[in-house]
């Protein structure tokens, strides 16, 4: 572990409320939280992004496949293991999850979905006309705009855990 994991009870004000927030939504305050909580502005800004993509169009269970699938892309152990409980938890089979995790999927709007955040990935954004056509053929601007929030969430969770060493607390699933 490259930074510590603070302790909630050491938190006071907007800081304590955050963590209190998190221990409400998952049961726990999740390691990924106590490591990016070392500072309350990056800690205050993962949070407020998963409240406002969890208002989106998109869905949990669409959210959750896209997360495993940047997951595993990234290397990212740790968001592998916590997005595959949550897309369970959203509707979605392991079955699901694990061809969501390899960019796969049985219906044309997931697959497009994961194609093109496949496709923010490994192109660092830079994504080309036909990626933005196959997209928008399946969904609104609103929606692909959503897509790349998703995308852009998972790369800061990824690299928070990744780079830090964040000790994995969720059930384990393997990277591709």
């Amino acid at each position: 572990m490259n930074i510590s994991l603070i302790n909630p009870q050491d938190t006071t004000g907007s800081h304590k409320k955050m963590l209190d927030q998190i221990e409400k939504g998952f049961g726990k305050v999740p390691n990924m939280f106590l490591a990016i909580g070392n500072s309350p502005a990056a800690l205050e800004s993962m949070w407020a992004s998963f409240g406002a993509l969890s208002k989106g169009k998109l869905g949990a269970k669409l959210g959750e496949k896209i997360a495993v699938l940047v997951a595993d892309i990234n290397r990212c152990e740790y968001c592998l293991a916590a997005h595959t409980v949550l897309g369970q938890k959203a509707g979605a089979t392991a079955g699901e999850m694990a061809a969501a995790q390899a960019g796969e999927a049985n219906d044309t709007r997931t697959q497009a979905a994961l194609n093109f955040a496949r496709r923010l990935v490994k192109t660092r954004g830079q994504v080309d006309a036909k990626d933005i056509a196959d997209v928008r053929a399946v969904f609104s601007e609103e929606e692909m705009a959503e897509i790349l929030a998703h995308v852009a969430l998972n790369t800061f969770t990824n690299y928070t855990n990744v780079a830090f060493g964040v000790p994995v607390d969720f059930p384990s699933v393997p990277l591709r």
